[in-house]
């Protein structure tokens, strides 16, 4: 287990190499400015080289400039031992949104956890070589095959959707309708979720209920003027508070069997009146957190992600 310790140490100490520690702000500076020439300027030289730029912004780029100030300031200079410029950021802006690394994360998460479990296995002796690796995998993946299925399906239903337009059509008669009740504006997500609560009662596959409700809600819900990031939040809401009371739900079983273990004559109605309670629960507070964060306190759902949509469509 120390070993698996040490490795998945030393492998987020890689990422950090590769991602670069540095907090940046990104700063307008004129062609031919690198970064390390940059990050050497005082405050005066730096807005000085600013303004110079911004007198010609056609050919200003922005150029991510390591943050001296505050909290970003103090982690900047304790991480100063670390190369500052990571080999995967941005190569002419220096920031991490967007980069290299971040475009090839999926990849980092698989070595992330690759490296300290094979550590693991081998210190355990489960895994002795690269056939128990592969055998491991296959294991992990032998329970997507009922997600492989579903996908099949709900492509078919995307592409029929596309084909005939009745997702553009849906979307368009939704918001008028939602307009015309006068239901355009934040309460609109109440019955949203609820009726993603429904769903989900019946498709149990947050990905297949994604791709069957996303074609009509996305483009509605933009047209009246949210964004996509808080239309998934919301959509997550719904998804998640009735996971625990679906017998669609690919783990109910497994719930059921543990909780079998400690009442065997405990069945499939008993477990869901049991928990229905939390469900309500959760849906409320999810429901209420979710007003107080992204309409009471107007904070981003996800990184340089707003509330509000401007739809070139509308007016």
């Amino acid at each position: 287990m120390r070993h698996a310790g040490v490795a998945a140490v030393l492998t987020a100490a890689l990422f950090v190499l590769l991602a670069g520690p540095q907090f940046t702000n990104a700063v307008l500076l004129g062609p031919g400015t690198t970064v390390t020439e940059a990050a050497s300027w005082s405050a005066d030289e730096l807005a000085a080289a600013e303004a110079s730029a911004a007198e010609d912004p056609g050919t200003a780029k922005p150029v991510g400039i390591p943050v001296t100030e505050g909290l970003k300031g103090t982690i900047n200079r304790v991480t100063s031992v670390v190369p500052l410029w990571g080999v995967l950021r941005d190569p002419t802006q220096n920031t991490l949104m967007p980069s290299p690394f971040l475009r090839s994360i999926v990849a980092m998460i698989f070595i992330f956890f690759v490296i300290p479990g094979f550590v693991y296995g081998r210190s355990v002796g489960s895994m002795r070589g690269d056939r128990d690796i592969i055998d491991g995998m296959a294991a992990a993946m032998s329970s997507m095959g009922l997600y492989i299925v579903l996908v099949f399906f709900a492509a078919q239903f995307v592409a029929f959707f596309k084909w005939t337009n009745l997702g553009a059509i849906l979307a368009v008669v939704g918001a008028d309708t939602l307009v015309a009740i006068g239901l355009d504006n934040a309460l609109v997500f109440i019955p949203f979720i609820l009726m993603c609560c429904f769903v989900n009662l019946m498709l149990g596959s947050a990905s297949a209920q994604w791709a069957v409700t996303a074609p009509i809600f996305v483009p509605m819900l933009m047209t009246i003027g949210y964004s996509p990031e808080v239309i998934q939040a919301a959509y997550r809401i719904g998804d998640s508070t009735t996971n625990i009371i679906t017998p669609m739900m690919s783990y109910f079983g497994l719930i059921l069997a543990f909780a079998c273990r400690y009442d065997r004559n405990l069945g499939i109605g008993t477990l869901i009146a049991t928990m229905l309670p939390y469900s309500l629960l959760f849906l409320v507070g999810w429901i209420v957190f979710f007003y107080l964060w992204v309409f009471a306190l107007g904070i981003p759902v996800g990184p340089g992600a707003p509330t509000l949509y401007e739809f070139s469509g509308s007016g």
